[in-house]
C-alpha cells in the first residue's frame, strides 16, 4: 500500500500544463484503467471483510454500517460495492477484467442482476451455460458502449423467461436527496422504463418549450430547471396531498431587519428543511408569496403570530396575466403558469402591490432580475430588457423586403 501512495504522490505532483493533447488524452485512459484496477481491488477486499465479518472487530454487525460509519461513503455507493462483490464470486471472467482495468464499477452493477438466486436456478433449468453467459457478457462489457451493455443484459433476462410474472415497478424505483453544508440538494435515483419515460417526457416538454434566445445553458442545466419547474407546477396547482392541514409550500424564515437590508446577506434566511440562503434570495421568493408575521422575544420565545398573508392576491394575479400572457423576460416565453409575479420595485423597499409594479417571470429570470437583469415596461406595453452593465438586450430586427 506505501508504495500505491507514493505513486499517486508522484502523480499528483505532475504538471499537466506542459503536456500536450495526446498526452493529455492517453494519460486519462490510464487513470481510468487504474481506477478501475483500485475499485477492483476494493470490491475484493470488502467482499472479504463480509465473508469474515471484519466489521464485527469494530463492534459493528456490518460491511454497510461500517463503510457508511468509517469511510462515509453514500448509501448508494456502499450498497453497489457489496452488491458487486457478491455478484463477481459467480462471475470469474467479468472479475478478472474488471482486476485488469478493462471494465468499470458501473458495468459490473448491469452486469449483476444475472447472479440472482431464482435467475441462477432458471438458467440452469434451462441448460443454460452460465459460463457461457459469464464469458459474454465480459466480452459485451469490454468492446461495446455502456449502453448497450445493459440492453444486452435485459434481453438476457427477457429471454431467460418470457412468460414470467411482469414485475411490479415501483420495486425498481428509488431516490435519495443529500443536502450539502450549503444547502445544495444531490439528487440521485434509479426508475423503471416507464417511470423514466414519463419523467423525460415531462422534463423534455419544458426543456424544448422554454427556449429563449441566447440560451446558453448546458442540457445538464437545461434539464436540472426543468425539474424545479415541475415542482413549482405541481405545487402552484396545489393538488399535492395536504402536510397536517397544511398544504406543501416553501418556507423561509428570516429576521425583518436582514429582508429590508439591501446587502445580499448571506445565509440571513432558513429554509423549511434546513438548508440556508441569503436575504436576496429570499427577497426572491418573497416577491410572490405568503408573508406570515411572528414576534420574537428577547430568549427566543414566539410572542405573537400576525395573520399570514398573500403579497400577490389572486386577482391582480389574474390581472397581470391577463396583461403580460408569458414571461416578459427579452426572448422568453415561458408561459404563464411557469411564471411568478416579480414586484419592479420590491415591497419591502416601499414598491407598491399593483398592477403597474408587477411583471410575470419564469423561474430561471426572476433570478436574474434578481441579481442585477432589469425588465421595464414602457408606456405603449412594450417591454425591455437590460443586462447589469446597463446594455439592453435586443431581439433581432427583421429583414426589409
Amino acid at each position: 500500500m506505501d508504495d500505491w501512495e507514493a505513486a499517486f504522490d508522484a502523480l499528483a505532483s505532475e504538471d499537466l500544463d506542459c503536456l500536450v493533447a495526446p498526452q493529455l488524452l492517453d494519460r486519462t485512459s490510464a487513470l481510468a484503467r487504474l481506477a478501475n484496477r483500485v475499485m477492483s481491488e476494493l470490491t475484493r477486499t470488502v467482499r472479504r471483510c463480509e465473508t469474515v465479518q471484519a466489521a464485527e472487530h469494530d463492534g459493528l454487525t456490518s460491511m454497510k454500517s461500517w463503510l457508511r460509519t468509517h469511510v462515509r461513503l453514500s448509501a448508494a455507493e456502499i450498497t453497489r460495492l457489496v452488491r458487486n462483490g457478491r455478484a463477481l464470486d459467480q462471475l470469474p471472467a467479468l472479475r478478472a477484467a474488471f482486476a485488469a482495468g478493462a471494465v468499470t464499477a458501473e458495468q459490473v452493477s448491469v452486469v449483476a442482476p444475472v447472479t440472482a438466486v431464482d435467475v441462477q436456478a432458471e438458467a440452469v433449468g434451462q441448460g443454460v451455460d452460465l459460463a457461457q453467459i459469464d464469458a459474454t457478457l465480459t466480452e459485451v462489457a469490454v468492446t461495446l458502449p455502456h449502453a448497450q451493455l445493459g440492453r444486452v443484459v435485459a434481453h438476457f433476462l427477457a429471454r431467460l423467461d418470457p412468460d414470467g410474472t411482469e414485475p411490479d415497478p415501483s420495486e425498481g424505483r428509488s431516490l435519495t436527496l443529500s443536502k450539502l453544508i450549503d444547502g445544495r440538494l444531490v439528487i440521485r435515483g434509479e426508475l423503471d422504463a416507464v417511470g423514466g419515460e414519463k419523467l423525460q417526457a415531462a422534463l423534455e416538454s419544458i426543456a424544448q418549450a422554454h427556449r429563449p434566445a441566447g440560451d446558453l445553458r448546458t442540457r445538464a442545466q437545461q434539464l436540472g430547471d426543468g425539474i424545479v419547474q415541475l415542482a413549482d407546477n405541481a405545487l402552484a396547482a396545489g393538488g399535492l396531498p395536504v402536510m397536517r392541514t397544511v398544504k406543501p409550500h416553501v418556507v423561509v424564515t428570516i429576521p425583518l431587519a436582514d429582508l429590508v437590508d439591501p446587502s445580499t446577506g448571506p445565509v440571513a434566511a432558513e429554509l423549511g428543511f434546513g438548508a440556508t440562503i441569503s436575504a436576496g434570495r429570499a427577497r426572491w421568493l418573497a416577491c410572490d408569496g405568503s408573508i406570515t408575521r411572528i414576534v420574537v422575544g428577547p430568549e427566543g420565545q414566539p410572542l405573537d403570530f400576525g395573520r399570514t398573508k398573500r403579497v400577490v392576491p389572486p386577482q391582480l394575479r389574474r390581472a397581470v396575466e391577463h396583461r403580460d400572457k408569458s414571461c416578459v423576460f427579452a426572448g422568453c416565453e415561458a408561459p404563464s403558469y411557469w411564471c411568478d409575479v416579480h414586484h419592479l420595485i420590491h415591497w419591502v423597499y416601499g414598491g407598491e402591490t399593483s398592477l403597474e409594479n408587477s411583471a410575470l417571470l419564469c423561474e430561471q429570470h426572476h433570478t436574474k432580475v434578481h441579481h442585477g437583469f432589469s425588465v421595464v415596461r414602457q408606456p405603449d406595453g412594450r417591454w425591455r430588457t437590460w443586462r447589469p452593465d446597463g446594455t439592453e438586450i435586443l431581439m433581432g430586427t427583421p429583414l426589409l423586403v
